[in-house]
């Protein structure tokens, strides 16, 4: 646990020095946190992507094809954010 700083004895350029320092912090933390959300999504999608999406060869239909295509254009719409592509292009 970390000393707050006295604002009545602390110069303000500390106080708000220290203010940056600890939302920094948090904004770390948090984006750890949501990193860390996003790999474990990743991996259970991969582990359904190495099973074949729970579908047998012989199972396979037309509504198999189109849960697929639904899922590829969610992901697409993401891979087009993060890598600045498709609408997200500059």
């Amino acid at each position: 646990m970390t000393t707050r700083l006295n604002p009545i004895t602390t110069p303000r350029h500390e106080l708000r020095a220290e203010k940056a320092r600890r939302n920094r912090e948090a904004a770390l933390n948090a984006f750890i946190g949501k990193k860390a959300e996003i790999d474990e999504m990743l991996a259970r999608l991969q582990a359904l992507s190495d099973d074949h999406f729970n579908c047998a060869p012989d199972e396979v239909n037309w509504g198999h094809v189109g849960t697929l295509e639904h899922y590829a254009s969610l992901l697409k719409r993401i891979t087009d954010s993060a890598f600045c592509e498709g609408e997200h292009a500059e």
